[in-house]
């Protein structure tokens, strides 16, 4: 299980200090459902929200072969077993989120299994059909990577990306690739091509696409201190040039910058910005929440101390109220993990506190970063915790909601694209609509169902937010539509 190489190595860990936080109140946790190991065990992997308005993820372990699911759960709680990964066909052993594309089908990594026994990128159907697009280590010596432990994301060309954490053609330390729907898979950079792993190693967080068009990401080690070193930050374009941006811990023992940023991906704040958290180091060894800038300068935000929550394994997500949302693995009021928030400026507010009550009923560890839905409401997964009748009577996970009182909105599928291109929007009560925009123009759409409307980007159209209207009100997208030239 991926996540116990992490776990083990933080539990070991020791708070050097003490920093006062915050609690805000009227938020509302619910337990939405729980994992019994049939359906699944784990879910590491952060959600995604379909077309349909569901929830779809993948749990690590669990099922009637063990080697994980992949399962749909509604915003009311209804859990559907839609597919038993089989080890030797599509894979198993997912710690990442699925991703929709807008062909409607789910795409996704598995961290071993396949052909070789060394990963595989699957697709899904929304109705739960599997398929295996590629088996890694198809090439001499793993020279395609094997391994891939993060999830995936769309180019802007329709391809995917993404990395895995160990083989290539020259130290094995991990690849970063291309592959296109139908299975090509194209290595774009071998990491630890530079002396002395300078250029970092075992990529171990999802590529994230920035506005300015290029991939941004993190290593778990490496860098400018060598093989041994506590990770980079990096920028790679399209094309496979890949620059290090940043190197962590080079200016002392204490590593008050941090140590090891894995899995969660980076976050571009509305400011331009690229937002972050390594899971370990800081003043108190127990992690940090930084921001980089695309030149490299990196200002630590927070350093985590315990009460609000200690090893932020997964990524944060900025809402559409500004601030980001994070999960910690351990630490806060039960030692269980914590769920935060942080303003732009890095005041952090501990939200909710896991395993609130005996046999944590409300989950335990979470991992998986939260997702945002077009109802407002945040939603995620926690490792452990539920039910405790079955998986060695700690729990086989939950998936839970989490309301602050945010505002609907819309969400588009891509969320770039050229004029013309066909646009998926994603939302709640779209029945009815009335008009859509791009940035202010018109543009001409069909309503597919409650949730979903298909449109294409308008001529004229400019960069800028979408907005439905619909008989309750305008609803506006979360991120700016980019228009490409």
């Amino acid at each position: 299980m991926k996540a116990i190489r992490f776990i083990l190595p933080l539990l070991a860990a020791l708070a050097i200090s003490f920093i006062p936080i915050t609690r805000a109140d009227a938020q509302t946790f619910t337990t939405l459902a729980t994992f019994n190991g049939v359906n699944g065990q784990s879910p590491s992997g952060s959600l995604v929200q379909g077309l349909d308005g569901n929830f779809y993820g993948a749990t690590g372990e669990g099922g009637s072969l063990g080697s994980g699911t992949l399962f749909k759960v509604t915003p009311a709680g209804t859990l559907t077993l839609l597919h038993t990964l089989d080890w030797y066909t599509d894979g198993g052993l997912s710690y990442t989120a699925l991703l929709q594309a807008p062909d409607g089908n789910f795409y996704g990594t598995m961290s071993i299994g396949g052909a070789y026994l060394e990963g595989t990128v699957i697709k899904m159907t929304p109705t739960g059909t599997v398929s295996t697009l590629y088996s890694f280590c198809a090439q001499t010596n793993c020279a395609d990577g094997h391994q891939p432990s993060v999830a995936l994301v769309e180019g802007t060309d329709g391809n995917f990306y993404g990395t895995t954490s160990l083989g290539g053609n020259i130290n094995g330390v991990g690849t970063a690739f291309r592959i296109t729907p139908s299975g090509k898979l194209t290595t774009l950079y071998d990491f630890g091509a530079l002396a002395n792993f300078a250029d970092g190693d075992q990529p171990d967080s999802p590529l994230l696409l920035a506005r300015d068009g290029n991939f941004y990401g993190t290593t778990y080690s490496g860098g400018a201190s060598g093989i041994n070193g506590y990770g980079t930050v990096f920028q790679l374009t399209p094309a496979g040039k890949l620059t290090t941006l940043y190197s962590f811990c080079v200016n002392g023992p204490i590593c008050d910058d941090g140590q090891h940023p894995i899995s969660g991906a980076l976050v571009q704040g509305t400011d331009g910005d690229f937002y972050g958290t390594t899971s370990v180091g800081g003043s108190t060894n127990y992690g940090t929440i930084f921001k980089i800038t695309r030149a490299g300068k990196l200002t630590v935000l927070h350093t985590f101390a315990g009460p609000e929550g200690e090893f932020p394994y997964a990524g944060m997500i900025q809402a559409t109220d500004g601030n980001f949302y994070g999960l910690t693995q351990l630490g806060g009021a039960n030692n269980f993990g914590t769920l935060y928030q942080m303003t732009p400026a890095g005041e952090v507010t501990d939200l909710h506190d896991f395993c609130a009550q005996r046999g944590c009923p409300d989950g335990s560890y979470a991992s998986s970063a939260l997702v945002e839905g077009t109802d407002g409401t945040f939603y995620g997964a926690t490792q452990t915790g539920g039910d405790t009748t079955s998986c060695r009577s700690i729990g086989c996970g939950t998936v839970y909601s989490f309301s602050m009182g945010l505002s609907p909105f819309v969400e588009s599928l891509p969320a770039v694209g050229k004029v013309g291109a066909k646009v998926r929007i994603l939302g709640n009560n779209l029945t009815g609509a009335s008009s859509v925009t791009f940035n202010h123009i018109a543009a001409p759409f069909t309503v597919v169902s409650g949730t979903q409307i298909a449109t294409r980007v308008p001529s004229g159209a400019t960069t800028g937010t979408i907005e439905v209207t619909t008989s309750s009100g305008t609803l506006k997208s979360n991120v700016a539509f980019r228009v490409l030239p």
